[in-house]
């Protein structure tokens, strides 16, 4: 079935880090089977380099400017039932949280959706595209297998051509690995103003036939821009080095910290690739489509994410009564509640837009995020954290102050 059949409602659009040293590789433990957290040794004299120290006098390095966009196309989940589809509403809310998601149109691409929430991140940051010298596009559905999508939203926005654009996957955990990549490129002065963007069309690679999955995700994408803010003096915490130093208290990127503990069939689409090409045998099985094991990965999200968020605090001296608001990846209530119950964070300080959205994978949380921001969610001075978890296993935390 194609997602593009459906009968639809129609709605508005809606580090600076020190340079890190090889980690230490980790081995999977025997009681879980998880790797523990990578370590690094410290890099003493990174904080003396003169890129870093280029970068302080410059200004912290900040998120500028945010911006979002969905397909018109509404699909509910009503929809969904009466195209076929052996689900119900009440199956779908209960398990999930989702009553609704953005179904992208024939001939509409991943790269158009980043493009116009591109659009509207420089239009928050009161820039253009001639300001921006850095394109990263966190995607596992681009237009095409090759040029890269950051190069079509480069030609789309009008951005300069002398610029680098590539795209980078990490799934669902894709816009935190965007984050951290602009976050270190910009600090070491070769940059002035990063675009990053998670953008999906998810719809292309869903087995509308399998409720297990079709009903989970959706198209969209949400974008930031990465630059030095001169507004207060730079604190400069690393990624995953030195914690948050005392002293004033900027517009900042805080921290991120990134992971990945190898489980590649837990969720995954099985051709498609170098190692198993597409061919009339796969498509018959249907196995171009997104496979997941649903049950083993709400368990391993919820302890992984929530690993992440301890970390992170800890690394920065933070408790959880400092995080003005919590921004989950938005992939099933039920595993944001789970973490929000263990990490004792009271409702009003998770924010949840999935029921409208769905699963926009990499656009996940930088939809969200601009929602936030836009709804008065977000005040300046406040910090938030944003937890991701995707297929990889990749996962990962970030700490962003306003």
């Amino acid at each position: 079935m194609s997602a593009t059949n459906f009968s639809t409602t129609t709605a508005a659009t809606v580090s600076t880090t020190a340079p890190a040293a090889t980690p230490t590789a980790a081995t999977p433990t025997a009681a879980t089977g998880i790797a523990p957290v990578l370590t690094a040794p410290p890099a003493p004299t990174a904080a003396n380099s003169p890129a870093l120290q280029a970068a302080i006098a410059r200004g912290a390095i900040a998120i500028l400017g945010t911006g979002s966009h969905a397909p018109k196309n509404i699909v509910t989940n009503d929809d969904l039932a009466r195209q076929g589809i052996d689900t119900t509403d009440e199956w779908i809310r209960t398990r999930t949280g989702i009553s609704s998601r953005h179904i992208g149109a024939n001939g509409e691409a991943t790269s158009d959706f980043a493009t116009r929430a591109a659009q509207a991140a420089l239009a928050d940051a009161g820039l253009t595209p001639a300001d921006i010298d850095l394109i990263i596009i966190a995607t596992l559905t681009p237009d095409l297998p090759m040029p890269a999508c950051a190069t079509l939203v480069q030609q789309k926005l009008g951005a300069r051509a002398d610029i680098p654009c590539f795209d980078l996957n990490a799934a669902c955990t894709g816009f935190l690995y965007a984050l951290d990549t602009a976050w270190a490129m910009v600090a070491s002065g070769r940059y002035k103003h990063a675009l990053i963007a998670g953008a999906e069309k998810l719809s292309s690679i869903l087995d509308w036939q399998d409720r297990n999955t079709c009903v989970l995700f959706g198209d969209g994408a949400g974008a930031a821009i990465i630059g030095a803010t001169r507004a207060r003096k730079s604190t400069f915490a690393g990624s995953h080095f030195s914690p948050l130093r005392a002293g004033t208290l900027p517009p900042e990127i805080i921290g991120v910290r990134l992971y990945c503990t190898p489980d590649t069939e837990l969720l995954h689409i099985p051709v498609g690739g170098s190692l198993r090409p597409h061919t009339a045998g796969t498509y018959a099985q249907r196995q171009h489509y997104v496979q997941m094991k649903g049950k083993k990965i709400f368990k391993i999200a919820v302890r992984e994410m929530e690993r992440a968020a301890r970390e992170i605090l800890e690394q920065h001296n933070l408790t959880t009564n400092q995080i003005a608001l919590v921004i989950p990846h938005q992939a099933n209530r039920r595993i944001i509640d789970a973490i929000a119950k263990n990490l004792n964070y009271p409702p009003d300080r998770i924010f949840v837009n999935l029921d409208r959205y769905g699963n926009t994978s990499a656009a996940s949380i930088p939809i969200a995020l601009d929602e936030a921001r836009r709804s008065g969610r977000v005040h300046p001075g406040d910090t938030t954290l944003f937890l991701a978890f995707g297929a990889g296993l990749t996962y990962g935390s970030a700490l962003v102050r306003w």
